[in-house]
Formats: C-alpha cells, structure tokens, sequence
C-alpha cells in the first residue's frame, strides 16, 4: 500500500498545465466477444437455417440473438476505458473509444477532492456508469483507486482513474477557497 501525502497545501511545485489519467479493464473484452459471438449466432441462424420450424420463431431467434449482442458489444466498449483530464478550469470525463458518454465537471462547482484507494463494481451495482441516491454518481471500469468530488449541490461523482491521487491534489490546489459569510442565500 502507498503513502497518502496529508500535506493539502500550496508547495513550491508548478502545477502541471493538464493532468491527464485513465484507467482500463480488459476483463470487458470478455463480454464484447460473447456479443459478438451472440451476433454470429443470429447472422447464422439467419443463414443456414432450414426455415422449416416456422419464420416467426426462427425471425425472433435471429432478432433476438442480433439485437442482446449488438447491446453487449456496445454497452461493454464504450466502458473498456475512461480518460480522465484536468485542466485550469475542469474536470472532464470521457468513456470508451468514442469518449461516449462523456461528462464535463466545472472546478467552480466543486467544494472538494477525495482520495478513494479502493472502489470496486460491487460497491456501485456493476461497471459503467452509475447512479445511486446514496451515493451520488460514478464511472466505474475497474476495481481499484478512484477519485471522488463533492459537488456544490450536495451530491457527489466518482471515477476509478490510476493516480488519482495525483488528481486529488491538483484539484485541492485549483479549487477556491470558500470564505464564510460569503456564501449566496445567508
């Protein structure tokens, strides 16, 4: 296990211009292939089949085969990878080969930073992206350290990205200080 720095302020380092991040789970491949296996079974029932059992059956066997390994080809490849960017002003999130879906956090927005060393698909009801009332909503490709903001709204968005402790502290550093008395509604 790593030491976690708890030193949060300003040190003599330059912060870097953009912190780039991301994370991968080849596990996923696993499930494309076996969509693309279920989309091979459609096109060869469609193909070799005799058609003598009835087209309804057989059209909805093809339909059905095609159509769940089309949406587990899909749905596993755009969350094989996340790329995680920082720069002056954001935080922004993009998944998969496409960068879809694609998620675009403003620091301003944001009243901290944490440091998760370990947050796992359990934890959150599987891989992608997730939402729980609890919990707040989160890019989950692996088990493993993540980054977790606090939002100025209350709720809270996490994402599994290596060294994400490396983001935690150039987004400690980039946030506002909040001064009290200062806030809107008081």
């Amino acid at each position: 296990m790593r030491e976690h720095p708890r030193h949060e302020g300003h040190s003599a380092e330059p912060l870097p211009e953009t912190w780039n991040g991301r994370a991968t789970n080849r596990v996923q491949w696993l499930f494309a292939a076996a969509g693309a296996a279920c989309v091979a079974l459609g096109v060869e029932l469609a193909i070799d089949s005799a058609w003598t059992s009835g087209y309804a059956a057989l059209l909805m066997s093809v339909i059905g085969c095609v159509a769940a390994g089309l949406l587990m080809v899909f749905g596993t490849l755009a969350f094989v990878h996340v790329a995680v960017r920082v720069d002056g002003d954001c935080l922004e999130v993009r998944c998969g080969h496409m960068g879809l879906p694609r998620r675009r956090i403003l620091l301003a927005h944001v009243v901290g930073a944490d440091f998760a060393p370990w947050v796992t698909p359990r934890q959150w009801g599987g891989w992608g992206y997730r939402w729980r009332p609890e919990k707040g909503s989160a890019v989950v490709v692996r088990r493993g350290e993540g980054l977790v903001l606090r939002l100025g709204d209350g709720r809270s968005f996490t994402v599994t990205v290596d060294d994400a402790e490396a983001a935690v502290r150039i987004i400690r550093r980039r946030l506002r200080p909040v001064v009290k008395g200062t806030a809107t509604g008081t």
